[in-house]
């Protein structure tokens, strides 16, 4: 089953995207680099709740 996250900025804390993921394959908290449209630059973004 797939359930919806969201993803946060390490540096500047808000909450810029919307996923899913699947529970089974990938139990841990997600960390990912993006874009930031707040910082203007690709930063750490990590799920929160």
């Amino acid at each position: 089953m797939r359930t919806r996250i969201t993803l946060s900025c390490t540096e500047c804390k808000r909450r810029n995207y919307d996923m899913t993921k699947d529970k089974k394959a990938h139990p841990d908290r997600m960390e990912t680099k993006k874009y930031c449209r707040f910082c203007k630059k690709h930063t750490l973004h990590k799920e929160t709740k």
